[in-house]
């Protein structure tokens, strides 16, 4: 099957009312003062936060044993409002207690933290 590519303009934006029912742990942005954003192409061609990771340019699909996963590292690759990272109970609470978020995300280098969040 022949995967068709992506234009700005077809973009689905993947909440309803602010928030994303799709994803059972996310929090909800409504009066939060964090403004929903729709997904963006990065630099790469690839969809960022339309909640289907199947982009026809994502490293994802070619993926090898000789793919260096650090390809995938770095902000253009990072929704600002449709991320997993949203999903923690420590980050929900922000939202909930309208804490605008700052600084540089929270990471570990070495660590999963997202894993079995979704």
């Amino acid at each position: 099957m022949k995967k068709k590519k992506v234009k700005e303009k077809d973009l689905e934006i993947p909440f309803i009312d602010e928030t994303m029912p799709h994803q059972p742990d996310a929090p909800v942005f409504k009066g939060s003062g964090v403004k929903m954003e729709k997904p963006f192409i990065n630099e790469h061609g690839v969809v960022i936060g339309d909640s289907f990771y199947d982009s026809p340019n994502s490293p994802l699909n070619k993926w090898s044993e000789d793919t260096d996963p650090s390809i995938m590292a770095g902000d253009e690759w990072v929704h600002p409002t449709n991320d997993i990272g949203w999903n923690t109970a420590e980050n929900r609470e922000l939202i909930e207690k309208k804490i605008p978020p700052q600084g540089v995300p929270f990471t570990h280098p070495d660590k999963d933290v997202s894993y079995n969040q979704d």
